[in-house]
């Protein structure tokens, strides 16, 4: 469902491109099956990491091999909102054991499949995923996630955040992601 012509660049550098339908949930789902290796990581687009985060995911398959890991929360961004939004995400984190899509998930093919993989959700296919790892079996390894502030900037940031929790806190609460999705947008 690209738009931004990285198919052809990415095809000519000798990528596998898969296409699949809109959804978050159904694309992650489809990379996951699409997948070769034994270790799976997953990203959203707007989402790189720090240049040293295959250190990083060695030491994590060394030590934890049977748990998943995620990256702290970092938006590209100079503005002081940036930096409390991701002090929320790290309490929720450490208190929760609830990080979001934009952390990244790393983890055993074996895992991944234990847990049935993404589910084919439009929204909170990350939630999901990770409530389904249990709060024990998740790690944060220590490398950024730097995230795009784009809709935070877009949207104003505390909007946007308390938005977030809204959809999250309905979702928790047995709302469906379908209808959510369409709020979110």
């Amino acid at each position: 469902g690209s738009t931004d012509r990285t198919i052809l660049p990415a095809s000519q550098t000798g990528a596998r491109v898969i296409r699949s339908a809109p959804g978050r949930g159904r694309q992650l789902r489809t990379g996951g099956l699409n997948a070769r290796g034994n270790w799976l990581l997953f990203l959203h687009a707007d989402t790189q990491l720090e240049k040293h985060w295959p250190e990083c995911l060695a030491e994590h398959m060394a030590a934890s091999p049977e748990s998943a890991a995620v990256f702290e929360l970092s938006y590209r961004s100079d503005a002081k909102q940036a930096r409390w939004l991701e002090s929320r995400a790290s309490w929720r984190m450490q208190a929760l054991g609830l990080p979001y899509g934009d952390q990244g998930l790393f983890l055993s093919r074996q895992l991944y499949e234990s847990l049935g993989g993404f589910n084919d959700m439009p929204l909170m296919e990350d939630v999901d995923i990770v409530r389904r790892l249990g709060r024990s079996r998740i790690r944060l390894v220590a490398c950024k996630a730097l995230t795009s502030a784009g809709k935070y900037e877009r949207d104003g940031w505390r909007k946007r955040a308390y938005k977030n929790a809204f959809l999250l806190t309905r979702y928790l609460l047995g709302a469906s992601p379908e209808k959510l999705a369409k709020e979110y947008r």
